[in-house]
């Protein structure tokens, strides 16, 4: 964790008259849809400071998205897709037991001794899959990386489950193979 942010979360009782845990059982108590929501009644109707208020909604939320909810976000509205990922995560479920599956807000990471791959609901008919495999030669299928900039080498574009073959199971298992 950020040392300001540790810093600010042991000044909070001192600061707040309550510490975050209290704070996050406060706002479990309400339903804000948007974000200012929570910030702005902690401001007026418990007198916390700005910055104190943004930390405690920020970090409330972050709670109570669990990775299923994250996945579950990523594709509202882009249920066909759901068998394409189901695929991805099968094949990198067998490479060992030190890969991770950590969803994030839009992305799914996918990692080894490092990150070596990225699974993304780019549109409603396409995942976009993103691979770190260095000084690979791409080609029609195996795209340079687009939207992903430095955090993956390539990208495959993928708009149906049959399309995890054995091509792109080889690419999944180069990229974790060359995670370091």
């Amino acid at each position: 964790m950020d040392k300001a942010l540790q810093t600010m979360i042991d000044n909070m009782p001192e600061k707040t008259g309550k510490s975050l845990t209290e704070w996050k059982d406060v706002l479990k108590t309400k339903s804000f849809t948007k974000h200012s929501e929570g910030v702005n009644f902690l401001k007026k109707e418990h007198g916390v400071t700005h910055g104190f208020a943004n930390t405690i909604v920020t970090l409330s939320k972050e709670e109570n998205n669990s990775p299923t909810d994250l996945v579950a976000q990523q594709y509202k509205g882009k249920e066909s897709l759901i068998p394409i990922f189901e695929a991805l995560l099968k094949v990198v479920k067998t490479f060992g037991d030190d890969v991770t599956i950590t969803p994030k807000k839009t992305t799914v990471s996918i990692i080894g001794k490092k990150q070596f791959a990225l699974i993304k609901p780019a549109t409603k008919t396409r995942i976009d899959l993103g691979l770190k495999i260095k000084n690979k030669p791409t080609t029609d299928r195996l795209e340079s990386s687009g939207p992903f900039g430095s955090m993956c080498t390539h990208r495959v574009q993928l708009t149906n489950a049959s399309q995890v073959d054995g091509e792109l199971i080889d690419w999944l298992k180069e990229a974790y193979e060359k995670a370091e």
